[in-house]
Formats: structure tokens, C-alpha cells, sequence
């Protein structure tokens, strides 16, 4: 039978090579990136567990200052058959976007004029709006945009919900995707944005979406489901929660608080969707 004690002083025990004093629990690191049984070196961090750190924090502020490739993302886009408009925030650089949050919520007048006039250009209605954003991470987008959108507007598809151009928008907030969901006359707008980066999730995206969208709402109006990446919650996963999501607003008329990701979890081999749904939320039973 396996002795936590007796593993206990193994583990203590100084490394002779590096005087590192190991931490009984190193065996669950296997099981999450979290920073635990980093072990010491008499008060402080052992050498390998202070460079790892300064490593993860030197990728987070890579990913926040990494300028957007527009053009590389709408190029891919062109090849898959999907037309692009790249517009810009009211933030008109890097350090202007990172000081004033509110410039990158709204766009810049000719990005705003621009779109009014593809609008005019091209009446009819709007089912769903597509925005991607650099945000805190266009790392994040550079990674995950095209394997999502592939999985999303599949689907969206299926569902005979016409789709806008992907709109590409440089230093981003995710508030600015009301704006073009209004400009555009658009049902429903989701924009897939660059979360602010974690120690060990320099790429996570970030999915937000709003039913009848405007200027001025607050996030008590969005849904958003967040982590999409290949560590996280899969493209699948993803697509599918967003979809049951869309389908819930256009029954329901809202988004926001008032909608609740209640979606069930596809299964594998073709089986039936497993019965329950949001582990959060249980079900009330009927009395007797």
C-alpha cells in the first residue's frame, strides 16, 4: 500500500546536486499546470521553479504587446471562401488601448463610415455577425480563429442563419462588437477576442455574445463562454454551447444573466446527448 508518510521523507529529503528540498505532493503536478509542489531551497523557490515562473510571465506580456497579423488571418479567411473587413477601435495605438479601455468599446469614425456603407451597399438581414479582435491576447486569435469559425459556421449553417463578412477589428474591446452588430442591422453578434493572459494560458479566446445588439449595453447583456484552446474547452465544445445558446435568444428574445448555458454534453460514438445538463444546476423534482 502506497505510504504518503513514508513518501513524505523521501521527498524532504535535500537533493544533493541542487539543495532543493522536494514537495511531497510533486506526483499531482502531472494532473494540473497549476503552481503547486514547487518544492524550496531552504526559504525560497528552488532555481528551475523561479525561471519557469519568470518564463510564463515573459509569454503573458509577449501575448498582450503581440501586434495583430490582419492580413495573414484575412488571407487564410479569402482561401476557406470567407470575405473580411478590417476595421479599427478609437484606440489609435498599443498604449493608447491598454490606458483607455473605452476607446477600444467604440470604433473610429472612418472604421463606423465604413461599415454603415457596406451596409447600404448590401441590405438584407443579418442573422448573426461575426467579430474577431486582437483584445489582450492576439495570440490567442492567431491560434484558434480558423479552427473555431470552421466548427461554428457549420453549424450556424445547419441552423439557416445567414452570416455577416468576418469583421476583423485592431485594438478591440469586446463592447465593440455592439456597435457593429447595430451597424449592421444584425439579430445577434458574437466576437471572438483575446482573453487577458494567465501564467500558464497565454492563449486563451474568448467568446462573447449579445442578442440585439446596441451601443451602451453592459455585460449583464452578454453570455460568454471562455478558455477556447487546445488546453481548455475544445473547438467542438465550444461551437456547441454557443450554438445552443443562439438558438435559446432567438426563442427567448434575450442574452445575458437572464440566459443560462444549459446545454447538454454531446457524447461520443454517435451515442444520445447524456440527459443532464449545466453540472451547477440541478433538477427540481416534481413533489408527490
Amino acid at each position: 500500500m502506497y505510504d504518503i508518510n513514508q513518501q513524505a521523507q523521501i521527498d524532504l529529503a535535500p537533493d544533493e546536486t541542487s539543495g532543493a528540498i522536494a514537495n511531497p505532493w510533486q506526483q499531482l503536478r502531472s494532473l494540473t499546470p497549476a503552481r503547486i509542489a514547487l518544492g524550496r531551497a531552504g526559504t525560497s523557490l528552488p532555481t528551475k521553479a523561479l525561471l519557469d515562473f519568470q518564463y510564463a510571465h515573459a509569454q503573458a506580456r509577449d501575448a498582450v504587446h503581440l501586434a495583430f497579423d490582419h492580413p495573414g488571418l484575412s488571407a487564410a479567411l479569402a482561401e476557406r471562401g470567407r470575405a473580411s473587413l478590417l476595421l479599427h477601435s478609437a484606440a489609435s495605438d498599443r498604449d493608447t488601448y491598454l490606458k483607455r479601455p473605452d476607446l477600444g468599446r467604440r470604433l473610429d469614425a472612418a472604421s463606423a463610415q465604413r461599415l454603415r456603407d457596406y451596409a447600404e451597399a448590401h441590405p438584407g438581414s443579418i442573422d448573426l455577425a461575426v467579430v474577431v479582435a486582437d483584445g489582450l491576447s492576439a495570440l490567442a486569435v492567431h491560434r484558434h480563429t480558423l479552427p473555431f469559425l470552421a466548427r461554428m459556421e457549420e453549424l450556424a449553417r445547419l441552423e439557416g442563419w445567414s452570416l455577416s463578412p468576418v469583421v476583423l477589428v485592431e485594438q478591440a474591446r469586446v463592447a465593440v462588437a455592439d456597435e457593429i452588430g447595430e451597424l449592421l442591422g444584425a439579430r445577434m453578434v458574437v466576437i471572438l477576442i483575446g482573453e487577458r493572459p494567465g501564467l500558464s494560458s497565454p492563449d486563451s479566446l474568448g467568446l462573447y455574445f449579445t442578442y440585439a445588439p446596441r451601443v451602451g449595453l453592459t455585460d449583464a447583456y452578454r453570455n460568454c463562454i471562455s478558455n477556447v484552446r487546445l488546453e481548455g474547452l475544445s473547438y467542438g465544445m465550444a461551437a456547441h454551447r454557443l450554438l445552443y445558446l443562439m438558438r435559446e435568444a432567438c426563442h427567448r428574445k434575450l442574452s445575458g444573466v437572464n440566459l443560462k448555458d444549459e446545454a447538454t454534453v454531446p457524447a461520443l460514438d454517435d451515442e444520445p446527448p447524456a440527459e443532464t445538463g449545466n453540472f451547477l444546476l440541478y433538477e427540481q423534482t416534481p413533489a408527490d
